[in-house]
Parts: C-alpha cells; structure tokens; sequence
C-alpha cells in the first residue's frame, strides 16, 4: 500500500539535505516542533497542509514543487510508465479565473 505521508516525508527529507541544512534549523524557522518534524519526515505523522507550508517556506521551496515531487513518486510506485510533465492548459485556465475574481 502506498502511503501519502511517507512519500511526503521523503520529498520534505531530501529537499532539506539537499539544502545543507538540519533537520533542527527547518523546525525552528518553520516554528514547528523538532520531534513532531522528525516524525513527519520518517512518514509516522501526518502533516497539516499549514505545516507542509510552513516547512516548505523554511526550505525555500514552493509547496508546489513540493508536491509534485510526491506526485511523481507515486505515479512511479502505482508502476506508471509515463506522466504528464507540464500543467494541463484547462487547470491553468480554471486557477487564472479564480485568481481574477478575489
């Protein structure tokens, strides 16, 4: 079975190694407990959409790229062989007229 959160956790893990930095220093800048951190790294934890954003922010890294990164990986996981690797023109015409009316 494949798990959202461990593939989250992986994505949030390498995303901050590949940044240098701790584990301790993207707790304390996303203001998010460095136990409840760890565990949201090692898939034990869900994690809210407003910590996911907090600890993108801390990484510096768009919560988009985020995800699609999770995305990717379990599209490879379900043994697809192919996935879109741009944004379907209806979903950026859908988000462009949402965006215009706030």
């Amino acid at each position: 079975m494949i798990l959202v959160r461990q593939e989250i956790g992986e994505v949030l893990r390498d995303f901050r190694q590949q940044k240098g930095r701790t584990l301790r220093q993207v707790a304390s800048r996303a203001s998010v407990a460095l136990g409840y951190l760890s565990e949201v790294e090692r898939g034990q934890k869900e994690a809210s959409s407003e910590i996911l954003a907090s600890v993108a922010e801390a990484l510096d890294v768009p919560i988009s790229t985020i995800m699609r990164e999770v995305g990717d990986r379990i599209s490879v996981l379900e043994g697809l062989q192919t996935f879109p690797d741009v944004v379907p023109d209806d979903l950026v015409a859908s988000v462009d007229a949402e965006l215009s009316l706030r």
